[in-house]
């Protein structure tokens, strides 16, 4: 199973994948879904456990069957039998092809099967934004998932602040308005612009939209 101790978030982006990159914290990404093999890890330490920790932190979707989700198939060279492809050679729950007693057969489904490590989704693409404090202020450039609504936004922010929720979320066009918590950036209007600043040859962070929070005065947290 997953570790108990991830994170309670619908949507990751690749960089967050990115920073759980080693024995004790390995996240993998694959075919849209996070997957947290920390635990698996774990329990299984050894060499069986070596390459998920090669490829911890990254995005492994090669490794599998677009259609089926299961591992791709290749054929063994010595045996001339049909066989898991294992990149950095045999995994946790890949079976042998011979028989063999010591292989764990008491899971009821393998780990690139089993729902329970999913902790959550991969953005299809991820944004920044410019969270201003008109109190004081502070600017922060948040990288966030596109999908993630406000107050999905709000929760990644408390980091940051912990009185996030006791502001008022606002957008300064042409003139000021208040931002539905409930919707995504994309939904309120504040559009994505740096695929189009990138087909014009420049950064994809020339233009970082902003959203201006406004005290209200009411503090959420002693």
């Amino acid at each position: 199973m997953s570790s108990s101790n991830a994170p309670s978030k619908r949507f990751f982006t690749a960089n967050e994948v990115r920073e759980h990159c080693s024995e004790d914290d390995a996240w993998v990404s694959a075919r849209g879904k996070v997957l947290d093999l920390t635990g698996l890890i774990a329990k299984y330490r050894g060499t069986l456990t070596q390459p998920l920790v090669r490829v911890a932190g990254s995005d492994i979707s090669h490794w599998f069957d677009a259609n089926t989700g299961d591992l791709k198939k290749c054929v063994d060279d010595e045996t001339g039998l049909e066989t898991y492809a294992q990149p950095f050679g045999r995994f946790v729950h890949v079976p042998t092809l011979r028989a063999d007693t010591t292989v764990d057969a008491t899971y009821e489904l393998p780990w690139w099967m089993d729902p329970t490590f999913v902790i959550g989704e991969l953005t299809k693409k991820s944004r920044k934004v410019r969270i201003i404090n008109t109190l004081n202020g502070h600017e922060t450039m948040l990288e966030v998932c596109s999908e993630e609504t406000l107050q999905e936004i709000l929760n990644r922010y408390l980091a940051i602040n912990a009185h996030a929720a006791s502001y008022t979320w606002k957008r300064i066009d042409t003139e000021t308005r208040v931002l539905d918590m409930a919707k995504t950036l994309d939904e309120n209007g504040i559009g994505d612009e740096s695929d189009e600043f990138e087909a014009l040859g420049l950064p994809a962070d020339f233009y970082i939209p902003a959203v201006h929070l406004y005290f209200n005065d009411d503090l959420t947290v002693g």
